[in-house]
This record gives C-alpha cells, structure tokens and sequence, in this order.
C-alpha cells in the first residue's frame, strides 16, 4: 500500500519522468476509448506568431498535475476508459501549411476507423479542419455531420479573402470550408464568445450566412450563463458533437500564453468556460481539441499551459463518462 501511494504520489509530479500527456502510456492503437494527440503545426495561422507548434510538448510537461479524480462527475477517467497518449502527427513539411492538413486528416482517419475518440492539443486553429475532414461523416459519427461545440474570439469562417497570408485551409477558414465539404452542420453548431478584433462591421456575416448559431461575449454578458448552456443543449441535441476550444476566448489574464490575444473586453473566466463546456456533459462527444497556446509568450508558472491541460481534462472526464455503461 505504501508503494502504491508513493506511486501515486509520484505520478502528480511534473517535472519527474517521462512527459506523456496526462501520464498516459504511449501506444498504437488498439481498441481504446479515447486517443490523445499532439498536433504541433503553427503555419496555418499565417503569421509571425508561430510558436504554437511548441503547444503539445508544454502541455505534456506539466499535464502530469491534472491526472486526478473528476469529483463533480464522481468518476476517475483513467480507469472508467481505456486512454492513451498517441504521440504527435508528423509533419516532415512542416512550413506547407496545405500539406499538414492534408496528414492531419490522414492520421485522423485512422483513428475515426478504429473508432477511437481522440482529444487533441495544437497547433493553431487550422488543426480542426484536418481533423473534422477526417471525422465528419466518418465511422465515430455513423455518417452523419459534426455539430461544434466552438468557444472562442474569432469566428474562423472569414470568406471575403482566400487566404490567410498564403495558407488556404487556414485558422481563419476552417469554419467554412467545412461546412461547404458537408462534413458539419453549421445551423446545429454553436459559436461562443466571440469578441476578436474586427477589420470590418460585418465580420461576423459569413458566420450568419452559413447559418451558425452566434453568441458574442456582448450576448453572453447580457444574456447570462444559464440561458446560453439551455440553447446550446438544445441546439446540439442529439447529434454527433466536436468541442473545438481556443484559448483566446479566455480572459487574458487567464491564457496569456496565446497567439491572437485579445485585449480591451473581457473573455470568459475558467469557471464560466468549464460551465459552457459542460453544457455537452451527457451529449454524443466524438472528440475535442484545445488551440493556439504559445508556449514562448506563457507566464513564468506556466499559467495557460496548465490552464489547458484543465481544459483537455474536462473532455476527457466528459467522454469517460459516456463509456460508463
């Protein structure tokens, strides 16, 4: 028994060992619940700000503190599924930003075949549409297209121009071209948070166009908490449901460490978007990821890395959940 509890003990320890996501075993894929994955790519983003690719291993540093009991949901994740920490996608061409979606959505696939739920860590937000290319419509879905679950302060569906300083499937385009793919269904999907700095007054019309539900941080102010997580139930319902969550929706003196920070309103705090989260507790959920951390800009205490790991850990618990039979 004591060896058992100085395990444990150790198992809490960050900085000891070696750096898997959450403490989970490094292994291929066979018949899991839930597939962790790191996605190092920062050129989808398009700008200097790239160090998001550096986001996966400050994650796995320091997610070793988050690998504990869910108490709210009165579960322990690690042992109510099968987790493991599947290693990072590679990408040889790592400055082609077209080429990594198109192997972000390779390794997907492969995953969506096994039928295995992956919960992932960027990488800039252009991760998504790789990964959705791969699960929308796929097996985890039973051929039905993805509703988001999406908080964050941009709304990634910017068609007025085709790129985002060369990169095509970009962090600024994923909301649309997916939804032109059929892979998502935008009229049962949510957009939450959404406070970025726009460049023109009908930023947010491609958003509308394509018939996304949209609550502004404005919305969310004047609307409150409860009424929000009601429509959002009822918006997701019982369809197939993806959470893509980008740090910048977060206050930042919550998530510094990101890449398009988002000054002069303020963002969600943690318990508002854990909250919001949660409102997909109980729903179908075939996956998640957490985006555009940067490691470089962090605080000394690694704040938003840690922050992230909470973030990633709320999924977890959610999907861990569901496979309790």
């Amino acid at each position: 028994m004591a060896d058992e509890h100085d395990r444990s003990m150790m198992e809490n320890l960050y900085w000891w060992g070696i750096p898997t996501m959450f403490r989970c075993n490094n292994e291929t894929l066979n018949n899991q619940d839930i597939a962790l994955v790191g996605v190092p790519h920062s050129t989808g983003n398009g700008t200097t700000e790239r160090d998001q690719h550096l986001g996966p291993r400050a994650l796995r540093n320091v997610s070793a503190v988050h690998r504990r009991a869910h108490i709210d949901f009165g579960i322990d994740p690690w042992t109510s599924a099968e987790i493991i920490d599947l290693g990072d996608v590679p990408f040889p061409r790592a400055n082609d930003n077209e080429d990594c979606i198109e192997r972000i959505t390779k390794f997907f696939t492969e995953i969506d075949e096994a039928k295995i739920k992956p919960v992932s860590i960027g990488g800039d937000h252009s991760i998504t549409g790789g990964i959705i290319q791969a699960l929308g419509c796929g097996k985890l879905t039973n051929g039905q297209p993805i509703s988001f679950l999406h908080l964050d302060a941009h709304t990634d569906v910017f068609t007025k121009v085709d790129h985002f300083l060369g990169a095509k499937k970009s962090a600024a385009h994923w909301g649309a071209y997916l939804a032109d793919q059929g892979k998502i269904d935008p009229s049962r999907s949510m957009q939450i948070g959404l406070r970025g700095h726009p460049r023109t007054l009908d930023w947010l019309q491609p958003a509308y166009d394509y018939g996304y539900n949209i609550v502004t941080m404005k919305d969310f102010r004047k609307r409150g908490l409860a009424d929000v997580i009601a429509q959002t139930i009822k918006v997701l319902g019982n369809r197939p449901v993806y959470i893509t969550f980008d740090l910048d929706c977060l206050d930042p003196t919550i998530a510094p460490g990101v890449s398009n920070i988002e000054p002069g309103e303020k963002g969600f705090d943690i318990d508002e978007a854990i909250a919001l989260l949660r409102a997909a507790r109980g729903l179908n959920i075939v996956g998640g990821d957490v985006v555009c951390m940067m490691p470089t800009k962090d605080s000394p205490n690694n704040i938003t890395a840690l922050t992230a790991s909470a973030i990633m850990f709320e999924m977890i618990s959610m999907i861990a959940e569901n496979n309790i039979k």
